[in-house]
């Protein structure tokens, strides 16, 4: 009987000494979709892709201007000579592809480069606000993966890490 004592006496002590775990969560979605440095990102590349496209229909509204003067000139040519003149064409027309589709992974590759490197820089944002505010743990859900099926409203630091993200940001 003293035992028992004894040992519900420890725990008691033991169970009393502990601090009390601040848990929080965060949409992700939401965090990274509003965050104002993503959408400055995402404008910054939409230029670029808008610059591209008009690039590529020039190119390719040059290229059709030289395919119809080679068809004027093969007329009046050889049966040789024409497939000498389109065969160049061809030539040229796959060089001109894979050059855009070149430049078009080239494009996606630095946004994707960018948005990986924004998605660090907000994880550890999240790390250092929640090692400045007491959070033992700040969990993160998303439509995708949804890691927090349920909690409270003020457990949800959702815009709280938004707002704090998005005016660390302005400065």
């Amino acid at each position: 009987m003293k035992n028992i004592l004894y040992v519900l006496l420890v725990s008691l002590v033991f169970t009393s000494c502990q601090k009390e775990k601040k848990i929080g969560f965060i949409d992700n979605g939401v965090v990274i979709n509003d965050y104002l440095e993503k959408k400055d990102l995402e404008a910054k590349f939409k230029t670029k892709d808008e610059a591209f496209k008009k690039k590529a229909d020039s190119i390719g509204q040059a290229f059709q201007l030289e395919v119809q003067q080679a068809q004027i000139t093969a007329k009046k040519s050889s049966q040789r000579k024409q497939q000498e003149l389109m065969g160049g064409l061809q030539q040229k027309q796959q060089v001109l592809q894979q050059q855009m589709q070149f430049e078009q992974q080239q494009l996606t590759q630095n946004f994707q480069t960018e948005i990986d490197s924004l998605i660090v820089k907000v994880k550890d944002f999240v790390k250092d606000y929640g090692k400045a505010n007491g959070y033992t743990y700040i969990l993160g859900t998303s439509d995708g993966a949804a890691s927090v099926l349920y909690g409270t409203e003020e457990n949800d630091l959702t815009q709280t890490i938004l707002d704090a993200l998005n005016e660390a940001y302005k400065k």
